[in-house]
């Protein structure tokens, strides 16, 4: 064995005695090139190693591996100091997917050429004030940005040019930073009044080794406009432009502040099906406002990109607001499908810590069950006033599932064919088409007494609505023993009767739930579930939300839980299984979503098994009794895993499929 002041290779394998005791600060293996096997390369200390003070421009390098982890990540910091700014109006430009150049210019308040050189010192920032005993609280944070990192990183790892006129007045003035050498101010054109103009080029080509690690040109630019995109939606009065390569990608108008303007915006950005089938979303509890807009279920998605979360204005990828977001569609969407939603939560900036991610990415709350209690109700409740509305992106499919023809072939005849119409002359008009045309004057399938020519609908009584005037109309007829046709004042409805009556089953059966609780079952031996310390603590603690669905447990020692009862619903279930999903859950999401999942997975069997099957023909009070009865049911346009109970034809579609219009 040789000893080496900077490491010590030993064959492997080989004894494990040392020549002396310094334990070594990394090891690694490779073949030895004699052959021999594998060898192991120790690193050992030397036997003094002071403790140095990185070199400011290393320590900026090491900020900037954090707080700029890609061109969108640069964008995004730039964004939020002009918003910060008071800027109104924003505009970005990219080329080479951001690795090239980046521009953000805003016309926010802008700063003095004193103030320029402080910008771009690390932990140097105007956005948090000492209080008289020159203390900064980090509880109180009402900014995006506050830390003072990003303009420093940056300027670390690329050529940053900081471009500025204060709207006190005064002329312009630039600063350069290349890989950390910082340029004095001078004076500079400025093409506005007053704001901000921030140039990096050629990102990270002071850390090399970072663009190894870069996508495509194509993805970054991609990254950079859908954090554009995010931060355009919280921040609607506020006018953003992206060009990408000289070309223009993104243009957002400023809108009016509140739920109309961010409507218009939010339909600018995820397109105009999302405005048509968006839910508003207004709730308050204590003093936490939810806002936002959030998706029918039949409007649902096979991902959850389409989900956009801010607090306090602040994009966010929060696991709570997800699982919550979940938890709130758990009855209406199948496991694989995800809701559409934005969502706007406003805390005090003292019950939420937004200093928890070097990317400012995650917060932490210090109510998270009040924060999940609230968005779950809040969706809950706006699903609930939707009624029975179901999504208009249903029609479009179903219409473009229509093929219009301009005409039919003959059926074939024994009689002589010529080479074409015009030539065939011994074909004549039959004297009435209901001659030719089988079963024309047969009695109809419709479910009136009376003709359709007359004005009202014959189950109309004096003094009562007329059934044509209601969202679902009056029923005509039945296709297939399946689909109810119904007819409405502009227009036509398809109702799946086995997909609407199962729902309306599923309903009823919540709300006996609801009123009486979730029957339960006693084990006639206690089951007990050995769970890690910290599952079964929380499992504990949420007993008697647990006892609420039927499931009765209570703490047995430090890493287990007893099970008592158990929902009658399930049958025979297994309970220890049963009682680690719903600790994951609770790791997770925050709330026992498998039990509710499993009780809901039953009350739909049972749901289905206890509506109206397919091919059960309807009679006409029948067929009307169900449409009624959906239009007061809450949900009963979707069925249990989100798809469409009823596809509404409006009559301007139909004259469009046949060329009328």
């Amino acid at each position: 064995m040789r000893s080496m002041v900077e490491g010590a290779e030993l064959p492997y394998p080989t004894s494990h005695k040392r020549e002396r005791a310094a334990a070594p600060s990394t090891a690694s293996r490779f073949p030895s090139p004699e052959g021999g096997g594998m060898t192991i390369r120790m690193r050992y200390p030397p036997e003094s190693m002071p403790i140095r003070r990185l070199p400011p421009e290393t320590v900026n390098r090491i900020a900037a591996g954090e707080v700029v982890e890609r061109p969108a990540s640069a964008v995004k910091e730039l964004v939020e100091n002009a918003l910060d700014a008071g800027a109104t109006r924003i505009e970005v430009q990219i080329e080479g997917g951001g690795l090239t150049r980046i521009l953000v210019a805003d016309d926010g308040h802008g700063m003095a050429p004193d103030q320029l050189e402080l910008a771009i010192e690390r932990h140097a920032t105007s956005k948090l004030e000492p209080d008289d005993a020159g203390d900064v609280d980090l509880l109180r944070i009402s900014t995006l940005g506050f830390r003072g990192e990003a303009l420093p990183s940056i300027g670390s790892v690329a050529r940053l040019t900081l471009t500025s006129r204060p709207i006190t007045g005064g002329d312009a003035h630039a600063l350069r930073v290349e890989g950390g050498r910082v340029t004095p101010p001078g004076p500079a054109a400025f093409p506005g009044p007053h704001g901000t103009r921030v140039e990096v080029r050629d990102l990270f080509y002071a850390t090399p080794a970072r663009l190894k690690f870069m996508k495509s040109e194509r993805a970054e630019a991609m990254a950079i406009a859908e954090e554009l995109r995010r931060q355009a939606m919280a921040h609607e009065a506020v006018t953003f432009a992206l060009d990408v390569e000289g070309r223009s990608v993104l243009r957002l108008p400023a809108e009016h502040p509140g739920d109309e303007g961010r409507l218009r915006r939010l339909s600018a950005i995820l397109g105009r099906d999302f405005e048509a089938n968006a839910l508003l979303v207004d709730q308050t509890r204590d003093d936490l406002r939810l806002s936002g807009y959030a998706g029918l279920p039949t409007y649902s998605r096979g991902n959850a990109q389409h989900q956009y979360l801010f607090v306090n204005g602040r994009p966010v990828k929060d696991r709570l607001l997800q699982g919550a977001l979940r938890g709130a569609y758990a009855d209406f969407l199948a496991r694989d499908r995800h809701p559409a939603a934005v969502l706007f939560l406003d805390v005090d900036p003292l019950k939420v810590d937004v200093n928890v991610h070097p990317a400012k990415s995650e917060v932490r709350f210090r109510d998270a069950a009040l924060v999940r209690g609230l968005i779950v109700g809040g969706l809950r409740h706006s699903l609930a006033a939707a009624g029975h509305r179901a999504s208009t992106t249903v029609a479009d499919q179903a219409l473009g599932g229509f093929t219009p023809h301009s005409g039919f072939a003959p059926a074939p005849s024994s009689q002589p064919q010529a080479t074409g119409w015009s030539g065939w002359t011994g074909w004549s008009a039959p004297s009435s088409a209901a001659q030719t045309i089988p079963g024309l004057n047969d009695r109809s399938a419709r479910v009136e007494p009376e003709p359709l020519a007359t004005r009202h609908s014959p189950l109309a009584t004096p003094g009562e609505a007329d059934p044509m005037d209601l969202p679902l109309g009056v029923a005509r007829g039945q296709l297939h023993g399946t689909y109810i046709v119904a007819q409405t004042r502009d227009g036509l409805v398809l109702v799946d009767q086995h997909a609407a009556h199962e729902r309306l089953v599923y309903e009823r059966m919540k709300a006996q739930m609801a009123e009486g609780g979730v029957a339960r079952q006693t084990l006639l031996v206690p089951e007990v579930v050995e769970l890690d310390p910290a599952e079964a603590e929380r499992v504990a603690d949420r007993a008697g939300e647990l006892a609420e669905l039927g499931l009765v447990v209570e703490p047995f020692g430090a890493g287990a839980v007893l099970v008592r009862e158990v929902p009658a619903l399930l049958g025979q279930v297994d309970a220890a299984g049963l009682v680690r999903d719903i600790a994951d859950d609770l790791s997770e999401h925050g709330a026992a979503l498998a039990l509710k999942e499993r009780l809901g997975d039953v009350c739909g069997t049972m749901a289905c098994h206890g509506s109206v099957r397919a091919g059960r023909v309807l009679s006409g009070p029948e067929m009307n009794a169900l449409l009624r009865q959906m239009e007061a049911t809450p949900h009963s346009g979707q069925c249990n895993h989100g798809r469409p109970t009823y596809v509404e034809l409006k009559l301007a579609d139909l004259e469009k499929l046949f060329g009328r219009r």
